[in-house]
């Protein structure tokens, strides 16, 4: 049986992405610190079974903003999904950060709804409770 340890995504602030996924979350930062040998910088935010490396290249600013074309770019990343006890208490935080949940759907067997963060990032937080 294999498992998903970790995804890594490039953001503008590994400080401040992290951040929020610990608030949002209940996350943990894991480690952070230099990346690919002093080329950029990263933050592993997540639980003791996986997490999120969010990363930033020694030149951040070089980075080209994305239009919303992941669904459309092979290898391109559409959206993480989090798992959450309590949909509506995430949401609310989510709003207070000033993002804006979207897409909201009761399905079998969850809720879920999506936003996207600071970056441009596509997250999916449902619920199965």
């Amino acid at each position: 049986m294999a498992q998903l340890e970790h995804v890594n995504v490039t953001v503008s602030d590994p400080r401040q992405t992290a951040a929020m996924l610990v608030d949002l979350f209940g996350w943990r930062v894991r480690w952070e610190g230099s990346a690919m040998n002093g080329a950029g910088y990263t933050v592993h935010v997540g639980t003791d079974e996986s997490y999120v490396a969010v990363y930033a290249g020694s030149q951040p600013d070089q980075t080209v903003p994305k239009t919303d074309a992941s669904y459309q770019t092979r290898g391109g990343l559409n959206h993480l999904g989090v798992v959450v006890d309590d949909l509506d208490a995430v949401e609310a935080k989510v709003k207070a950060r000033g993002f804006t949940p979207h897409s909201h759907a009761d399905y079998e067997p969850g809720r879920r709804f999506y936003f996207h963060d600071s970056d441009g990032i596509e997250i999916e937080v449902v619920s199965y409770a």
